[in-house]
C-alpha cells in the first residue's frame, strides 16, 4: 500500500497520454528543456558578467539628476480642522 507498482505508474502515464496527447507532451518537454538551458546558461553568464560589469561600470551622471529634480511637485501637507 505505500508503493505503487508499476502496473499504476503504467495506467497515470496512459490516462497523461490520453488526456495531453503526444504532440503536446512533446511540446510541452521541448519547451522545459529549453527553459532549462537558458536558465543554465543564463546563470553561467551571469557570474562572468558581474566581475566585468563591475570593473565597466561608469558613475552616475548630473544630469539624469536634475531632469528628475525637475519634474518633482513639492506639496505642503496640512491636517483637517
Amino acid at each position: 500500500m505505500g508503493s505503487f507498482s508499476i502496473w499504476h505508474w503504467l495506467i497515470v502515464l496512459l490516462v497523461v497520454v490520453l488526456i495531453f496527447g503526444t504532440k503536446k507532451l512533446k511540446n510541452m518537454g521541448s519547451d522545459l528543456g529549453g527553459a532549462v538551458k537558458g536558465f543554465k546558461d543564463g546563470m553561467k553568464s551571469g557570474s562572468e558578467g558581474t566581475a566585468e560589469a563591475d570593473a565597466q561600470a561608469s558613475p552616475p551622471q548630473v544630469g539624469a539628476q536634475k531632469s528628475a529634480a525637475a519634474n518633482t511637485v513639492d506639496v505642503e501637507a496640512r491636517t483637517k480642522s
